[in-house]
């Protein structure tokens, strides 16, 4: 089982996601993708933590998720990617994604295109249940600088091609769940 939980910041996705891994009955890794790159971030990391059971196996991964993801997988784990916004956002100032949104240039990413490429295509031959956690990003007012623009813009293209090959995708909004696609559902 693949499920994909989507919510705005401090929505509760997290949260939710690591309720359903808990309920699973099966073996628990966090995939953890954030990197603390200052003291707000250490402490949003710290915060999550805190809130997991001790024998849940912690792996980070800020670059190479597809890879992580099948050296990973079981049939008797369940594994808990939490974010990918955070993931796609390091991929996007790790490569020239950023360099070039900035200076108004066609998106031309290779380290970018074919991790997310990766990952869309291992998602399905994954053993075991993967819930990956996203922020939806595209409520809001279309941003004003470029390289938010074009982060805005992948974010919502990933999150609609995850969701695609997950068989189920949850929105949380205020702690509460809506199912947006369940298995044996039509979409």
């Amino acid at each position: 089982m693949k499920e994909l939980i989507l919510g705005g910041a401090r929505s509760g996705k997290s949260l939710f996601a690591e309720r359903r891994a808990a309920a699973s009955g099966l073996h628990v890794v966090y995939l953890a993708t954030a990197e603390a790159r200052d003291d707000e971030m250490s402490r949003r990391i710290a915060h999550h933590r805190e809130r997991r059971p001790s024998d849940w196996r912690t792996v980070e991964e800020s670059l190479h998720l597809a890879a992580m993801l099948r050296e990973t997988a079981t049939a008797d784990t369940c594994i808990v990617v939490d974010c990918l916004t955070l993931w796609l956002s390091n991929l996007l100032f790790s490569g020239s994604g950023a360099a070039q949104a900035e200076a108004g240039l066609v998106f031309d990413c290779p380290l970018f295109n074919d991790q997310t490429a990766g990952l869309i295509a291992a998602l399905p031959q994954l053993p075991g249940t993967v819930i990956l956690v996203s922020n939806e990003v595209g409520w809001g007012v279309v941003p004003m600088h470029p390289v938010s623009r074009r982060f805005a813009d992948e974010q919502g293209r990933l999150n609609q091609r995850v969701a695609a090959v997950c068989q189920e995708v949850t929105l949380v909004a205020a702690g509460l769940p809506l199912t947006l696609k369940s298995p044996g559902a039509t979409p």
